[in-house]
């Protein structure tokens, strides 16, 4: 199942939303060569945040294969940088794609419920805590985490806490069958998050590379708490208004 709309209006311009995915793009483009090499495995060794660097566990340094004939030579000094830089490097097309299609359907309402000052911080201290979660799960890993996929995460936790009635717009694919069907927020997000704690109990203490799940049932785990302190309730609830005003179909 694939999220391509909801209906859920906007009542500003989201402007850090836009902001978030040009500058992921950019850096996607610039930094990491769209994807090519040598740019896309030099970003993400220097760039990323390696777990058992920043717990200690790692004595010593040591060379990391990321793929066939794609290795990282890792240090034991803890770089402390690359939690904030890693929030905003990618794997891959699809993983920069899927990444800005979730931030842009999600981001928009909630930067109207906070506004864009504090949508920044909200942002940021989730992509922290996604981390942080990551690390606590698997302080041993060798491997480079890098993705949006945390804070994106906390911005989902906090849609979820706010609009879980708000009706999205799914695609889905079965085999040969493609058809659409509606559902709550509530449904959408509850079964994504099933989904992240299904792919991340396997993972518990494991240093096995892979995808974040952790990281991303720390950043919806964040967003979910933080967005209580963060929202604007004048904000919250001229949304809320605006989304049962068309659900009314305007009248």
């Amino acid at each position: 199942m694939f999220p391509y709309r909801d209906d859920n209006p906007t009542l500003r311009t989201p402007v850090v939303t836009i902001a978030l995915i040009a500058v992921n793009v950019l850096i996607w483009v610039l930094l990491q060569g769209a994807g090519t090499e040598p740019a896309l495995t030099a970003s993400i060794c220097e760039h990323g945040a390696i777990p058992a660097n920043l717990t200690g566990a790692l004595r010593h340094e040591v060379a990391v294969e990321l793929a066939p004939q794609v290795t990282c030579i890792v240090g034991p000094h803890a770089d402390w940088l690359t939690v904030p830089s890693s929030m905003f490097m990618h794997g891959g097309w699809m993983h920069l794609l899927g990444n800005m299609w979730f931030l842009w359907l999600f981001g928009n309402n909630v930067e109207d419920s906070m506004g864009r000052v504090r949508f920044v911080g909200f942002y940021l201290l989730c992509g922290l805590a996604a981390c942080a979660a990551q690390v606590l799960a698997n302080g041993h890993s060798l491997v480079p985490m890098v993705g949006a996929s945390g804070a994106i995460g906390g911005v989902m936790g906090a849609y979820i806490v706010l609009y879980p009635r708000v009706r999205v717009h799914m695609l889905v694919v079965l085999v040969v069958f493609v058809f659409t069907v509606t559902v709550p927020a509530y449904f959408m997000l509850g079964y994504w998050i099933l989904l992240q704690v299904l792919g991340a109990l396997p993972q518990w203490s494991s240093d096995a590379a892979g995808v974040a799940y952790w990281a991303h049932i720390g950043g919806f785990a964040a967003g979910a708490l933080l967005i209580r302190l963060f929202a604007n309730p004048e904000l919250v609830e001229a949304h809320r208004r605006a989304w049962a005003y068309e659900v009314a179909g305007g009248e």
